[in-house]
């Protein structure tokens, strides 16, 4: 069932109303859209993977035009007017940036709520915000446009390119950029464009170890997915083929699933603490007391979860422990294989892009190779944080010392990985700082041709309707993968005919003979009614839209025939009560007539053979029907009483089924009553409640533990250490002052002492006095620190 709904300037608040010119609207085909059709030659064909598409996930597109240097924004209708169509809105609305776009941009992403879209290229990197003012000029819609990190990537004393950029999926306003100096940032855009938020400076292997260039060259990144840790995860993949993962990362402000969080806290308390493992229980109180820091409203024992639906983040960073590079991710081995790296002799040459996809329980990590290969593999165990304890961050702290930036080094992790072998039993001991090896899945060879050194570019989306779908785009065109077996969400029975590989389909071939990008977009789109769609836009703007069939494709549920349901068996024990029998159901038995002689019709009927034949025949029709109709006969006038028992207990069923509606029906009034009375009580305790809320002091929340235990140090600390501090200093005061009265009496009564024990007493007073002066410096210090505390401490509840 669909609904539209029409929009008049009557029922229309003006205020609302869009500031561009109404202009007449027509819906035709998606890929018959103007915009798609045009008839020169296009622009040239890149060698930089390209996608100038992007999709707000419900009814907008966006598409980076590059010659006009203009973004296209469409409408469109998905399944209208036939579940099967795509229909688009023509004209398209023309946005243009306030600032010159002086930069080939071939890439476009769009944050969650469609308020701001990345232009991104070799040379440049903007954010366009797409709600703008409406220009005179062309009927276009002016974008404030800025720059982001210029100081850092695009800056001529530099040489530092960002080779992924992409939104945070837990904020509107964070993007993760990785660089070729191998440092991740993540810029806040509602706070600062120049300068990021957070770095981690990625050290893949340990000075003076690496062999090969590829292994600390970074190539792609992703953010993890709603699942368990790897919501707060970032998947780095080198050039060498190695994945390595930061965790926890988050950016401040981020807002996450109360559940989400709470499972993750949960599953801390129950397998960490709870561990025998001295290091396990350490990393589990890392990761405890950064979650309470990071989230505080699990400090409040006060605060009921169920009325909590999501956290927001706030900034924090361990004092004395920087986050630790995982990795690299080691594939799970059978006996007698070598320990070697994740990549194997399967593929050929470089990778060139990753892409982290979860389905239910089982993170898949796809990573493609420049020869043309996919290489699937799978978690095969959960994510911990992990840090490097005496590794300090550095920090950016405000007056107030709240933390607006951090910066980290993120080196390997010095505890030995395992070897994990397919016939051995996994050791499922958590927190140990082992990083999660990895489940081979498939190498998918994608057939693609070579003809150059630097290979194949590949990009890799997922499909929002169905994740265990995945859509390659290549030089010779695009290919869907369908992932048949996952290890945790897959039922199979164990037999090895079960694990069925990935199957690939090609969806569109280019039949591109050289290394250029024939497509410049692709997206895939989805409604909620289980339709999907891909399109793309080739180099010479040309527009295609694909229906993808979904019903099929799913994971098929294995079910064994030859075991027998025990519910029918149960059936069948039974002995259900038969109102007629099953022989008078079946018939009168079938008795076989005597076959007739030829001369049956020359014997008479008043002779001899003729009677006994004529009595042959009476006999076999009594015990064929006559025994059969007195057999029914009975049955009936036996079931009778039977029968009318039955309906006389369906009649009195039916009469106490309508005394309770009767009751029911009585009682109806007076659950009205009480319903009005509950709805009035709600009422009234709501008001009550805004009434307190207002009063001064309502807002406080209680003080965390660490607080508390802070305060009471700092009770101990004014009520003990500083009195004897105070004590002490009298004390040295009487001293001093008897002292100098005894100097002063000596002095009086022995005028001719030497010079040279003067000298002496004089050293020792100008000593006790610089002591003495030390020490009430310290103690005004003290007391200074002490006030601070206490005033930032009542501030801080008062702010509650």
């Amino acid at each position: 069932m669909r609904f539209n709904f029409e929009l008049t300037e009557s029922n229309v608040d003006p205020s609302r109303q869009s500031l561009t010119p109404k202009e007449e609207v027509q819906w035709v085909p998606l890929n018959s859209h103007p915009l798609f059709t045009s008839l020169d030659d296009g622009d040239a064909a890149a060698q930089a993977p390209r996608n100038l598409l992007a999709w707000d996930g419900s009814s907008r597109l966006y598409y980076w035009d590059s010659r006009k240097h203009c973004l296209h924004r469409i409408s469109i209708r998905l399944g209208e007017p036939e579940p099967t169509s795509v229909l688009a809105s023509t004209p398209s609305k023309v946005l243009l940036a306030d600032v010159q776009i002086d930069f080939v941009v071939n890439k476009i992403s769009i944050n969650r709520n469609g308020s701001a879209l990345v232009l991104a290229g070799l040379d440049g990197l903007c954010v366009m915000y797409l709600y703008g003012r409406t220009s005179d000029k062309d009927k276009a819609i002016v974008c404030r446009t800025v720059s982001v990190g210029s100081q850092i990537y695009f800056n001529e004393s530099n040489l530092i390119r960002a080779l992924q950029v992409a939104w945070h999926p837990y904020s509107d306003t964070h993007i993760g950029i990785l660089s070729s100096d191998s440092v991740f940032r993540i810029f806040n855009l509602s706070s600062d464009l120049l300068q990021p938020e957070q770095e981690f400076y990625l050290q893949p292997v340990e000075p003076g170890r690496s062999r090969r260039a590829a292994s600390i060259c970074p190539a792609d990144f992703s953010f993890g997915g709603d699942h368990l840790w790897d919501r707060f995860s970032v998947f780095v993949l080198f050039g060498d083929g190695s994945v390595y993962i930061l965790c926890p990362i988050v950016p401040f402000g981020s807002v996450h699933k109360w559940e989400s969080i709470l499972e993750i806290y949960s599953d801390a308390h129950t397998f960490g603490l709870k561990s025998a493992n001295q290091t396990a229980v350490s990393n589990s109180n890392l990761a405890i007391s950064w979650l309470e820091a990071t989230f505080p409203e699990f400090n409040n024992e006060a605060m009921d979860g169920e009325n909590l639906l999501a956290l927001k983040a706030r900034p924090y960073a361990l004092f004395d422990a920087s986050l630790c590079l995982q990795g690299p991710l080691q594939k799970v081995h059978h006996r007698g294989e070598a320990h070697t790296a994740v990549r194997g002799v399967e593929c050929e040459g470089h990778a060139v892009s990753f892409l982290y996809n979860v389905v239910s329980k089982d993170s898949i990590l796809v990573t493609a190779w420049s020869g043309g290969q996919l290489q699937i593999d799978a978690l095969a165990d959960e994510i911990q944080p992990v840090w490097t304890i005496g590794s300090p961050p550095r920090l950016h702290v405000d007056s107030h010392d709240h933390i607006l930036a951090l910066a980290m080094i993120c080196e390997l992790t010095s505890s030995e990985i395992p070897v994990v072998k397919l016939d051995q039993p996994i050791d499922h001991t958590v927190w140990l700082s082992h990083p999660p090896p990895l489940l081979r899945l498939a190498i998918v060879d994608l057939a693609l041709p070579r003809k150059t050194e630097s290979g194949s570019n590949i990009m890799m989306f997922v499909d929002p309707l169905m994740p265990e779908r995945i859509y390659s785009v290549h030089n010779g065109g695009v290919d869907s993968i369908l992932l048949h077996f996952l290890p945790f969400t897959s039922q199979s029975s164990g037999k090895e005919e079960t694990v069925r590989t990935p199957s690939v389909h090609p969806v569109l071939s280019t039949c591109q003979t050289d290394n250029s990008s024939p497509l410049c977009g692709f997206e895939a789109l989805s409604d909620s009614f289980g339709y999907s769609w891909i399109m793309g836009v080739t180099s010479m703007q040309e527009c295609f839209v694909l229906e993808m069939k979904t019903w099929n494709l799913l994971l098929p549920i294995h079910v064994d025939m030859e075991k027998k349901s025990p519910i029918s068996e149960e059936l069948k024990e039974e002995d259900t009560p038969d109102i007629i029998s099953k022989e008078l159901l079946s018939g009168p038995k079938v008795v076989l007539v005597p076959q007739a002689s030829p001369n049956l019709r020359s014997v008479a009927a008043d002779s001899i053979e003729g009677r006994s034949t004529l009595h042959q025949y009476f006999k076999l029709f009594h015990e064929n029907y006559v025994e059969y109709a007195h057999k029914v006969f009975f049955e009936l006038k036996h079931h009778g009483p039977q029968l009318k028992r039955i309906v006389d207990v369906q009649h009195a069923r039916l009469r106490e089924a309508q005394e309770k509606l009767l009751k029911v029906e009585e009682k109806q009034s007076g659950l009205e009553e009480r319903i009005n009375h509950a709805i009035q009580v709600h009422n009234l305790l709501e008001k009550r409640l805004e009434r307190l809320r207002n009063l001064p002091g309502a807002h406080k929340k209680p003080l965390s533990r660490a607080e508390r235990e802070f305060k009471s140090e700092l009770d101990h600390f004014t009520g003990v250490e500083l009195d004897a501090l105070q004590n002490s200093i009298d004390t040295l005061k009487a001293r001093l002052r008897r002292h100098t009265q005894s100097s002063k009496a000596n002095v009086l009564n022995q005028p001719r002492q030497l010079s040279g024990k003067n000298y002496v007493q004089d050293i020792q007073m100008s000593q006790l006095k610089s002591s003495l002066a030390k020490l009430s410096l310290v103690n005004s210090e003290n007391s200074k620190k002490v006030k601070l505390v206490e005033s930032a401490l009542k501030s801080r509840e008062s702010s509650r």
